[in-house]
């Protein structure tokens, strides 16, 4: 089986849909997705993942199961670095968020007091665990840190998302802390990223990265990826520093 995580396209936040830019991605990402035989699609609730979907669903004459868990994963803590109000549980200034070995640990994260002051490990738990009722519903169920295989399968399956929530899922199949996955990638946005698979004894499934962050479709249609996600390179650059 293959999965596809796709991040919403260039979003407008305001009012959680897509730019202008953001509506020229989907439909970029959508001549590709359109080529390939995918066996169903599951949508975040939110608008600008809704949005990057339904250019690629209205090509293909799909729809998309909406799924509550696949929303962006934005439960609040407070970080150290912003006492005036809550932020999401990732971002945090590098100099910080390094600074705690338990962040390193998939078994201790959640021990770190903020993380534990907003309840994160439940609701990590609640959106892997409904995530795995998804793959055994597609033949894989988890079994400790692996899948047991009930029905093998070639199925493609699309899942319209957001970073945060992409980045837990991840974390949860590689079996390592979100916090390194949060702040060691970045998924920009309309990217997909793929993996699949493997069975190389019978009845017991690992799933493998093969690409990600994927933006082919943009480089070929010469639109330079949003900046959406990221911080600045140099501290001088006029662009995001938190």
């Amino acid at each position: 089986m293959k999965i596809l995580f796709i991040r919403h396209a260039d979003p407008d936040y305001e009012h959680d849909s897509l730019t202008e830019k953001g509506w020229r991605e989907a439909e970029y990402l959508a001549q590709i997705l359109s080529k390939q035989d995918i066996t169903a699609f599951y949508c975040s609730p939110y608008g600008r993942a809704r949005d990057t979907a339904s250019v690629t669903l209205r090509k293909m004459g799909r729809d998309a199961e909406v799924l509550p868990w696949l929303r962006e994963f934005d439960y609040f803590i407070d970080r150290p670095d912003c006492l005036e109000r809550k932020r999401i549980p990732w971002d945090w200034l590098p100099q910080d968020w390094t600074q705690e070995p338990r962040f390193y640990n998939v078994d201790e994260w959640t021990e770190n007091e903020r993380m534990a002051a907003s309840d994160i490990g439940g609701a990590y738990r609640n959106v892997t665990e409904q995530f795995d009722e998804l793959l055994a519903r597609h033949g894989y169920r988890r079994d400790g840190t692996l899948y047991r295989v009930e029905r093998p399968n070639h199925d493609t399956i699309a899942l319209f998302c957001h970073f945060g929530v992409e980045s837990v899922l991840l974390s949860h199949i590689w079996n390592v802390s979100p916090m390194v996955v949060w702040h060691g990638f970045c998924a920009q946005p309309s990217s997909v990223t793929t993996l699949v698979t493997e069975e190389r004894r019978q009845g017991t499934a690992s799933l493998r990265m093969l690409s990600f962050g994927e933006t082919t479709h943009l480089y070929n249609n010469n639109e330079p990826p949003s900046f959406a996600a990221r911080f600045c390179e140099c501290y001088d650059d006029d662009t995001r520093h938190d």
